[in-house]
């Protein structure tokens, strides 16, 4: 998923005036990307179980309601308030998924992740289990973790992400195929017989 130019600058704009203080920046600036969240919520949902309880809408509508919390966001640019959408929309179903797989008494399934190029998370423990992996590789290496949870999560692409982060497209693609493989052995060795 390629995340549209900001035309104009206008939600970046919107988003500066915002942090100063002008609340009418923030009615003026939900029609311009509310689109693009909702894209951006089926994209995280297209990978989730085909009964989860959450719509596009609704998971949009719970990303909201965390950036505008007590203490909301200050967002840089459009591309840094993509990618906090993103980051909240994972938050919001590994809570799903913690919540629904504390209600079995099991707690589980089989995790298998058989390639991360991918990442194919189709189950609760899966999700979980890549949260937990992904909480792990933030404390060893903070910038590959963000990379994949902007690919994975966000959808972004390698251009879009070395925007955000102020990275070279080279050192995105470096990260990205070492995370991968991180990943990929830290979740084998906490998968379920």
């Amino acid at each position: 998923m390629h995340m549209p130019d900001d035309a104009g600058g206008q939600v970046t704009e919107l988003l500066q005036n915002w942090k100063q203080g002008d609340e009418n920046a923030l009615r003026d600036l939900l029609p311009l990307v509310y689109k693009e969240l909702r894209r951006l919520a089926h994209y995280h949902l297209q990978s989730e179980r085909p009964d989860h309880t959450l719509q596009s809408t609704a998971l949009v509508h719970e990303a909201y309601l965390r950036m505008m919390g007590p203490q909301p966001v200050q967002f840089q640019n459009r591309a840094h308030f993509i990618a906090v959408a993103s980051r909240l929309m994972r938050q919001v179903l590994v809570d799903y998924a913690r919540e629904r797989r504390a209600g079995k008494r099991d707690g589980g399934c089989r995790i298998t992740l058989e390639c991360l190029d991918a990442l194919p998370v189709n189950e609760d423990a899966e999700l979980l289990a890549l949260d937990d992996a992904l909480d792990e590789l933030s404390r060893i290496d903070e910038r590959q973790a963000k990379i994949v949870e902007m690919k994975f999560f966000g959808g972004l692409s390698a251009p879009d992400i070395s925007q955000v982060l102020g990275l070279s497209r080279a050192t995105v693609d470096r990260d990205w195929a070492t995370a991968r493989v991180w990943l990929h052995r830290q979740m084998s060795r906490t998968a379920l017989p």
